[in-house]
């Protein structure tokens, strides 16, 4: 899944334009943003419905997950939170996440829960997977940060439309025009902005 196609360069400078742009917020404007995303969360069916929703700790100027996280909790929906394979290059584990949790940093620097196979949930058990994303498009089309882990794990419900649905959680000002499209890349059903909530 390596990028080496003619749209490397153009995915490479949308993802630094678009992260410069949620960076760019203000703590208010996050604050705002995050309020505006959790009234969709709370009325959206899919999480409605769901049991076990993996979702993921805001890092880069992501949109703050922390009231969804804290939404699902009272509601006693269990929560699950992505942590990089150990042994599996380029796959995700998910592991159940509570307030007690104890979490270390990967290697990207970012928060995950220390691995504990007790806590591991196959990700086709999930009811929903909150997805990150760098930018969107109006097909749905989703860019990542170019390691493939979601477009992997989305990959079996994509190609049967079977196991956890995802939703992309994202700013307003991560949508464009178009994305450069790969083979790999796994476009997703519905999406979440403070302002509105996409579906395809």
């Amino acid at each position: 899944m390596q990028e080496t196609s003619p749209s490397m360069i153009q995915r490479a400078a949308l993802r630094k334009s678009t992260r410069a742009k949620r960076q760019a917020l203000s703590q208010d404007q996050q604050h705002q943003a995050a309020a505006a995303l959790l009234a969709h969360f709370q009325s959206v069916d899919d999480i409605q419905r769901a049991h076990k929703v993996s979702l993921y700790l805001s890092v880069d100027g992501e949109l703050d997950t922390t009231p969804l996280i804290e939404h699902c909790w009272s509601l006693n929906k269990d929560v699950y939170l992505p942590v990089i394979h150990p042994f599996s290059k380029g796959n995700l584990l998910f592991l159940h996440y509570h307030p007690k949790t104890e979490l270390v940093p990967n290697r990207f620097g970012i928060l995950e829960p220390k691995l504990d196979v007790r806590d591991v949930l196959p990700a086709h058990r999930l009811d929903v997977i909150c997805t990150p994303l760098v930018a969107f498009d109006r097909t749905g089309q989703r860019l990542g940060m170019g390691g493939g882990y979601y477009d992997r794990t989305l990959a079996p419900w994509f190609n049967a439309q079977q196991g956890a649905k995802p939703i992309g959680l994202a700013h307003d000002c991560q949508q464009v025009d178009a994305l450069p499209v790969e083979a790999w890349d796994v476009p997703l059903p519905k999406i979440m902005t403070p302002s509105r909530v996409w579906e395809w």
